[in-house]
């Protein structure tokens, strides 16, 4: 087997960009060990740190009568009720009097907007642009940290700075699930750890600033750039993408990323119906971005443009595993009189050699399910990593798949639906949703 071979689909599967930048988040990360290990003790937020009183909280919900209660009061534990802001685009259960009941401004839409709709009206009609320094986006399903506002408006101390990524983390132990809902949560825990840690960490140095989401569950932006974001990108389905485009595209400023910092975990589907559904409208809302936004040639769109080329070649190769699989074992079968394998078969087999390409997506995928099993302290990862591949594989595919939909012109409406939302389980997650239990939320 071809090492060289192997080592080119290892660098196309994990990534030529994660590679990359993951390099430069250890550099960075050996940077601020060093800064911190030679700087006194700050007891006090830095100069220039907006206050919390200073910051509101908006809120866009549609039918999120099972989770609101739960956001809404973890968003209270970081301001004021006065300062949240929820929206219901258009809620025909108990969302909005939920909402009223814990004494936070309700915005009742009668027409179903879309988040991105229902957020650019919630700023509007509370007129937080003008009465408050910070927004801070969260989902409905969101659960911030006690130490969300602690250790994310510091990074708003330098004032290049115009937004803070918020960083996510999946409710892994909550209420009880089907191994499928186990694995899927499981899945996208892992996801997140390895895109944060080894590429938004290494994007979001100052130097690079490619970063290229902001994420709307738990983030958030000065409103003295806010105003300028086309926060409702007509024909979008979601708006995380396009308001951190925006930010490039009008050079507005720093986006800002620490793992440490702005810490929230979110719900993530655990069925596989929400689960693709929730992987399509990322990818659509994805690829219609990028065909919104034209290239320009700076930093970001060349760092972007390269990413997409790596999406493209690595979905397709990971999405040829199987069916090379396939072809292989038909080879195999082929009876021995016959003096040699159909010419396509040769070919393939000789172009992209099966073992290689096994070796180079499984191992690799393999080693990102170690990393993340340390760093989470979930050994049971290493369990489910043997699986993972094949969720990648349908990442893949749906990823893919929506590239023709989203060239399509503002063909989407951006009405939405809520997922299925879970009780609230175990006391250990309670407790690192909360705030809690530190070494939970630092781990990684």
């Amino acid at each position: 087997m071809d090492f060289l071979t192997v080592l080119l689909v290892v660098l196309l599967v994990v990534g030529l960009s994660t590679t990359f930048w993951g390099l430069v988040g250890a550099g960075r990360g050996l940077g601020e060990a060093l800064r911190r290990a030679n700087a006194a003790p700050r007891a006090l937020p830095p100069p220039g740190t907006p206050p919390v009183s200073g910051v509101a909280v908006l809120i866009a919900a549609h039918n999120e009568a099972a989770s609101i209660e739960r956001s809404i009061s973890a968003a209270a534990d970081l301001v004021a009720p006065n300062n949240i802001h929820v929206v219901s685009d258009k809620s025909t259960d108990a969302t909005v009097p939920i909402a009223r009941n814990l004494g936070v401004n309700v915005l009742d839409l009668q027409i179903n907007r879309g988040k991105a709709g229902a957020l650019a009206e919630g700023i509007r009609y509370f007129d937080l642009c003008d009465r408050f320094d910070v927004v801070l986006i969260l989902d409905a399903d969101t659960r911030p940290t006690r130490d969300y506002l602690t250790t994310g408006l510091p990074l708003f101390a330098d004032p290049g700075v115009v937004a803070v990524a918020g960083r996510a983390k999946s409710i892994v132990g909550t209420g009880k699930r089907p191994l499928l809902g186990r694995f899927l949560v499981a899945y996208r825990d892992r996801l997140y750890l390895i895109v944060q840690l080894l590429l938004k960490y290494g994007q979001a140095a100052k130097a690079a600033n490619v970063v290229n989401i902001v994420p709307g569950f738990a983030s958030m932006y000065r409103t003295s750039v806010l105003e300028h974001i086309d926060v409702a990108g007509r024909g979008l389905v979601i708006e995380d993408f396009n308001m951190t485009f925006d930010v490039h595209a009008r050079k507005l400023g720093r986006i800002a990323f620490h793992p440490s910092a702005a810490v929230a975990y979110t719900e993530d589907p655990d069925n596989l119906g929400d689960y693709m559904r929730q992987i399509r409208r990322w990818n659509l809302g994805f690829w219609q971005t990028v065909r919104r936004h034209r290239f320009r040639f700076t930093k970001f769109w060349v760092n972007l443009w390269i990413h997409i080329v790596e999406i493209v070649v690595s979905g397709i190769l990971l999405l040829s595993v199987l069916p090379l699989l396939a072809l292989s074992l038909i080879a195999d079968a082929i009876p021995g009189s016959m003096q040699q394998a159909p010419p396509v078969l040769e070919w393939l087999t000789e172009a992209v050699p099966l073992g290689a390409v096994l070796l180079g997506v499984l191992l690799p995928d393999f080693l990102l399910s170690i990393f993340a099993a340390i760093l989470l302290k979930r050994p049971v990862y290493l369990l489910f990593g043997l699986l993972f591949p094949l969720v990648r594989m349908l990442d893949a595919g749906i990823c893919l798949s929506q590239i023709p939909k989203a060239l399509l012109p503002d063909r989407t409406s951006g009405v939405w639906t809520s997922p299925r939302r879970r009780a609230e389980g175990t006391h250990a997650s309670a407790r690192a949703i909360r705030g809690l239990d530190t070494n939970t939320v630092d781990a990684a």
